[in-house]
């Protein structure tokens, strides 16, 4: 992956993430979060999973980010925006469509 497709992929995924690590993670404990998204083996939904990884991106140095943490920011990426286009009609401030897009570091009430 060349610095210029790295350079795109941050600026992707700092436009779509719009929390902080402290607020995702304050958020990925409450009953909300984990009631939300699809369930893996587990029992840990995607978008929750995602979320642990996301802090861990959002906390490294730009120098330290990994093919697989460039890989992870795309995916990101991708579904914050595929999700968003899916918004329900009314106020969203109560819903699994708001809550399964925070678990993935985008809130959409900012």
């Amino acid at each position: 992956m060349d610095a210029d497709e790295q350079q795109q992929i941050k600026k992707d995924f700092d436009d779509a993430v719009n929390m902080t690590a402290a607020q995702i993670e304050k958020w990925l404990d409450t009953d909300e979060s984990k009631g939300v998204g699809q369930k893996s083996g587990g029992g840990e939904s995607t978008g929750h999973a995602s979320g642990r990884r996301i802090v861990k991106i959002l906390r490294k140095k730009k120098d330290d980010l990994t093919d697989a943490d460039y890989e992870h920011m795309k995916k990101v990426h991708g579904y914050v925006a595929r999700h968003s286009e899916q918004r329900p009609k009314g106020d969203v401030t109560d819903t699994d469509w708001r809550y399964s897009l925070m678990n993935w570091g985008h809130d959409p009430k900012k």
